[in-house]
């Protein structure tokens, strides 16, 4: 059925070409809407017929047809601009007969039109374009999906997300809160003195988190390269350079599953300030997240699928360790082997790295019931390479995450800034990598030396911006929040 009706508009654009009828341009590019859908309905919402007839200004838009309803000697249709979607109607004794013959013939619902009218009230009391004037502006050969109820097959939702955003206007909301949320969290920061910048995304070296990287190949310079899985070992050289308080939101990319959660492209600010700690970090993304919050939603207390959420402040603080102890008591932590027992149970590869048993332990049995905003600090000196170490407690690092709704939206750490240790730390993630553990931080001599010129005390963050969109537009997966999600191919 499909085929026949692209056959069918096929057949009518062919038509328009042997017709050559005068005046009609096939695909022109020279029609400019005066006005917008949106902004016309809320101007003249409250004018009475009446008034309405006295206006002399004539009207001018154009956008994309998404119903037609044909009585004859008149028709009714709508058209969706950016705004939203007015209706227009079409009357022989206005428009001409050969008008509107052009019209019934050759304009289907899909195809962008331009009109020009005068407003007017139906019988329903429905602002309406009279339209004196119309121009076919783009022929569509595909018919749109569904076309009374909706894209509503996920799959194809995703493929081809611009079908999903004209037959879903509550999708394309979800986009525009996004653009407001990352708007607001410059804001944020550009309020306090930090400032935008932009690094690398090629890197010669795949530094700055634990993850397997995408790899290319630069051919002039015959060298191998990696989309960055992180920003910050750039970032925190430029803090070296003397840019104290900055941040850059960007793409960063990990060679890894899909998943409602975890998309391998994915959007993340990362922001460094100088002379902080990690706990002014907690502070400043509890003020950050609460801001974003309250702007976009108007309050801090709101549902995410079945759950309540209360971003209230102050928000809870708790260490991983003691944690895991009070919820499945101390016999697992008494000794590696126990430890790594448990994690076998849950069927998690450790590699025999205490810190990691512990996280992934955590994150199945207590990070999944977090429900409200939970600060979890205290983390292994193990998997944290590049945080500082904590002064009363050398087996754990100055470093916590951010849990809300059962998953993790930030990581944060009070920088390690010695260069000495910075590379002995380096040497052992190298060891680790010999002996099989792909997700390890990387040599990376140059950012040593860099180290060793003086990075002043400096704290660090990264925020997902992905999963806070989801969390403020009740997305239940990522794929929601991201025009194009990466997708097996068909």
């Amino acid at each position: 059925m499909e085929n026949e009706l692209i056959e069918q508009r096929k057949k009518k654009l062919q038509q328009l070409k042997d017709i050559g009828l005068s005046g009609v341009s096939l695909f022109p590019n020279d029609f400019k809407p005066i006005h917008e859908a949106d902004k016309v309905l809320t101007s003249y919402k409250g004018f009475s017929e009446e008034e309405l007839k006295n206006l002399s200004k004539e009207l001018s838009l154009a956008g994309r047809v998404m119903a037609l309803r044909d009585f004859g000697k008149s028709i009714f249709f709508h058209i969706k601009d950016r705004t939203g979607d007015i209706q227009g109607y079409i009357r022989r004794d206005i428009i001409g007969d050969e008008n509107l013959k052009f019209f019934k013939d050759y304009v289907d619902i899909g195809d962008f039109i331009g009109i020009k009218g005068n407003l007017f009230k139906t019988k329903t009391d429905e602002l309406t374009i009279n339209v004196k004037e119309f121009r076919l502006l783009t022929k569509a050969l595909r018919p749109l999906p569904e076309k009374w109820h909706g894209l509503k097959d996920v799959e194809t939702r995703y493929r081809q997300r611009y079908l999903d955003l004209i037959s879903n206007p509550e999708v394309k909301e979800i986009f525009f809160k996004r653009t407001k949320i990352t708007k607001l969290i410059r804001q944020f920061f550009d309020e306090r003195g930090f400032v935008e910048v932009e690094t690398p995304i090629l890197h010669p070296i795949a530094g700055g988190a634990a993850a397997r990287p995408f790899k290319t190949y630069h051919n002039a310079l015959d060298m191998e390269l990696f989309l960055r899985i992180a920003p910050e070992l750039y970032l925190k050289r430029l803090v070296i350079g003397g840019f104290e308080r900055i941040y850059e939101i960007g793409r960063t990319f990990r060679n890894e599953g899909t998943s409602t959660q975890h998309n391998p492209e994915f959007t993340m600010i990362e922001l460094y300030q100088a002379y902080a700690t990690y706990e002014d970090l907690m502070d400043l993304i509890e003020e950050l997240i609460c801001f974003v919050t309250e702007t976009i939603l108007g309050t801090l207390e709101f549902k995410y699928g079945d759950m309540q959420i209360n971003m209230t402040r102050p928000w809870k603080r708790i260490n991983i360790i003691e944690s895991l102890r009070s919820v499945v008591g101390d016999e697992f932590l008494e000794s590696d082997e126990k430890l790594f027992r448990k994690a076998d149970s849950f069927g998690i590869s450790h590699k025999g790295i205490r810190g990691k048993a512990i996280v992934e332990i955590f994150e199945r049995i207590v990070g999944l019931e977090i429900v409200d905003p939970t600060f979890v600090f205290g983390f292994p000196f193990d998997v944290s390479p590049l945080a500082r170490r904590n002064d009363l407690n050398h087996a754990i690092t100055d470093r916590f995450e951010l849990f809300i709704a059962g998953r993790e939206f930030a990581n944060a750490f009070s920088e390690l800034n010695d260069p000495i240790d910075q590379n002995e730390r380096f040497i052992k993630q190298v060891e680790l990598k010999a002996k099989g553990e792909e997700e390890v931080h990387e040599m990376d001599e140059d950012y040593i030396t860099a180290l060793e010129h003086g990075m002043p005390p400096t704290a660090g963050a990264g925020i997902g911006i992905d999963r806070l969109v989801m969390l403020l537009t009740n997305s239940p997966s990522i794929r929601e929040v991201i025009f194009f999600p990466h997708l097996r191919p068909e």
